[in-house]
């Protein structure tokens, strides 16, 4: 019997049916205080080894256009284990969020478990959170430069 599971995995990747090794999760993300300015909603999810690089590719992300005050954004089939999200609101959708000569951000921004940094970035120990297989949520109020002074 066992080839018959190998013919099944192959016959999978024949098909493009994606097989994925252990149970999937699904994350929703809860961004609140949104600016009635508009814009794009951007959301990254990043593992340990690709958070402190800014210009590394999320394992999960979203851009989506803002239509309101709070937006709930659903990320599917992700593997179970401990992320960071970082999201920012695009007001001018350039593409990227823009920074004072300072370095301090200009657009609302946000963290996964809500941390507020102070001065920079914060840690991937303090916005690492852990997904389950099944369904799991967090919840980002967005801020601006100045909460972070």
């Amino acid at each position: 019997m066992p080839g018959f599971a190998a013919m099944g995995l192959v016959l999978a990747w024949m098909l493009g049916t994606h097989v994925q090794a252990g149970p999937a999760a699904s994350l929703s993300i809860r961004v609140e205080n949104l600016s009635a300015t508009g814009g794009i909603l951007r959301v990254g999810l990043y593992d340990r080894t690709h958070y402190p690089d800014d210009n590394s590719k999320p394992v999960a992300s979203a851009d989506v256009k803002v239509t309101g005050n709070e937006m709930v954004i659903n990320l599917h089939g992700i593997a179970p284990g401990t992320y960071a999200i970082e999201t920012f609101q695009d007001l001018n959708a350039n593409g990227e969020m823009d920074m004072t000569w300072l370095g301090f951000p200009e657009e609302p921004f946000g963290f996964s478990r809500d941390i507020r940094p102070y001065l920079r970035k914060p840690s991937f120990n303090q916005v690492a959170f852990t997904v389950t297989p099944g369904e799991n949520v967090q919840v980002i109020h967005l801020q601006t430069s100045v909460s972070i002074l």
